[in-house]
């Protein structure tokens, strides 16, 4: 699924984000929406959301 879509991602969905300072080298955070951060319907770099964590990230991958 395509994380650049907010209504392909819900609360709960398990995911893998890149952090602002990871967007480098791409490397890839696991874990589960606790918040969606972006208003916008698309984000061309992935939607912002926060984990359970408290990781904030754009997301890159849905896992099903």
């Amino acid at each position: 699924m395509n994380g650049t879509i907010r209504d392909n991602i819900k609360q709960g969905t398990k995911v893998r984000v890149v952090q602002k300072q990871d967007q480098r080298s791409g490397k890839l955070t696991e874990g589960v929406v606790e918040r969606i951060l972006t208003n916008s319907s698309n984000h061309p770099r992935g939607i912002k959301v926060m984990l359970v964590n408290g990781i904030v990230g754009r997301v890159q991958e849905i896992i099903k």
